[in-house]
């Protein structure tokens, strides 16, 4: 009967923290990022009154008489399901979809979590605004002109630095595309304006200066009535402004003194050369059409050895013999024109977005769009067995393994879903048919309880 008062007890006692589960679970049904807990049961030591017997030839085994001394608790687990994406439209609230985790520092503590929502204090930094821990991961680095993002690297305070400046930028290349039109007759000698306007095509486009100023590049193109497929270009930066831009092109280093180039076309209507007076010459199937054009920046200071500053940059005109991305002939409405140029006046970051590889990536105010970072995320081999450490964030333990650090997208890490955030995974159907099945387990034990409490006081009543 002792035995039984003190199985009850242990009921009581572990039904009462399997309760406590169930509650936590429920008093965080709607806390972000949220993952419910699970309590699991085994039985305790059990007392052998009589072991178990062989068989022989004359009597068959005998089972062993065990009777067992209550249960405990084998594991309480953490159960890391995928909850269900609530969207926020925030552009800073980012959620998981996937088994990583985002990383935060707290001075040189590391913590995991699964709560993306985030925001960005008063330096920047993109923080856990609930205790300020900073989201971790690596910000972007200009080397040669090109932003990089070293994911190979130190992890990093992440830092979007809403309303820097995004410096000017000198336009270094312009690319040309599509096609000049093969049935426009050539031009004669001292052709009328009349003329010229009908059968020359001219391309303009803005261009920048390293002050990130404005200028018109317009590029004249018109036929060569001598030579069959041949097309002149004419090349102007601010034609018609009141200083003179001095504008030069050449091919390949000519050191040709005008601003006038050549382009050949085979028979099939792809681009065969570009030349120039000065007997400067690009040809050959695959290699890249280029001009080098040059032009006085007004308003500059004078440059070292004197004369005005001059700026150069490449016209771009497509591989020699490809039809793709670059200029042809036709019998077909002339359509040439400058795709796009590298320049850009100076800017002001005005807002970010966040890609599903956790690429944060600034939008300014000239129209630029440039790489600031990419957050990191772990995972874990046994996430299971991670310790909570409050505020929704969880620490390496022994059992845990160490966190695999990487981007998303790679190794089980999930995928970055930004303007939202993840919900508990508590099911509330199941965890109220739980409570009622452990308060169902709770009142049987207490039963067992009274009942060998009644027991007892007949055998103390015997005597009477």
């Amino acid at each position: 009967m002792l035995r039984s008062l003190y199985s009850g007890v242990s009921g009581l006692q572990n039904h009462q923290v399997r309760m406590d589960v169930l509650g936590n679970n429920i008093s965080n049904v709607n806390t972000t990022g949220f993952k419910k807990g699970r309590v699991n049961f085994q039985d305790m030591l059990s007392q052998t009154l009589s072991g178990a017997a062989r068989p022989n030839e004359e009597v068959g085994g005998v089972n062993p008489k065990q009777v067992g001394l209550g249960m405990i608790i084998s594991s309480i687990d953490t159960i890391h399901t995928q909850g269900s994406l609530q969207t926020t439209g925030v552009m800073t609230d980012l959620a998981l979809q996937g088994n990583g985790f985002f990383i935060l520092k707290d001075g040189d503590r590391s913590f995991y979590t699964r709560n993306g929502a985030f925001t960005l204090d008063n330096n920047g930094y993109l923080v856990n605004p609930a205790n300020g821990r900073k989201v971790q991961g690596w910000n972007a680095r200009s080397v040669g002109g090109e932003t990089i993002i070293n994911t190979s690297a130190a992890l990093e305070d992440m830092v979007i630095p809403v309303g820097s400046k995004d410096p000017a930028y000198a336009t270094t290349d312009v690319q040309f595309a599509c096609n000049l039109d093969k049935r426009v007759e050539p031009l004669g000698e001292n052709p009328t304006d009349a003329e010229a306007l009908q059968r020359s095509w001219v391309s303009s486009f803005d261009i920048y200066d390293s002050f990130g100023r404005s200028h018109m590049l317009q590029v004249t193109f018109s036929r060569i009535p001598d030579i069959e497929n041949r097309w002149q270009a004419v090349v102007e930066v601010d034609p018609g402004a009141e200083v003179n831009t001095n504008t030069v092109s050449e091919v390949n280093g000519s050191g040709n003194g005008s601003n006038i180039f050549y382009l050949d076309f085979d028979n099939q209507g792809a681009l065969q050369s570009v030349l120039d007076d000065a007997g400067g010459i690009i040809t050959g199937d695959n290699v890249p059409g280029t001009a080098t054009i040059t032009f006085n920046v007004p308003e500059s200071d004078i440059a070292e050895g004197g004369g005005p500053y001059t700026q150069t940059f490449n016209l771009n005109l497509g591989n020699m013999g490809s039809y793709r991305d670059a200029i042809t002939q036709f019998g077909d409405l002339f359509s040439t024109k400058i795709r796009e140029q590298n320049g850009h006046s100076m800017g002001y970051l005005e807002t970010f977005k966040i890609d599903q590889q956790g690429v944060i990536t600034g939008v300014y105010s000239n129209g630029t769009n440039r790489s600031l970072g990419q957050i990191a995320l772990a995972h874990f081999t046994n996430p299971g067995g991670l310790e909570k450490a409050g505020e929704n964030a969880y620490v390496v333990s022994n059992n845990s393994g160490d966190a695999m650090v990487g981007t998303s997208g790679l190794e089980g890490r999930g995928r970055i879903i930004a303007g939202a955030l993840e919900m508990s995974n508590v099911d509330l159907a199941e965890q109220f048919t739980d409570m009622i099945v452990t308060q169902r387990g709770f009142q049987a034990n207490s039963r067992t309880i009274t009942t060998s409490d009644q027991m007892l006081q007949e055998l103390l009543t015997l005597k009477r």
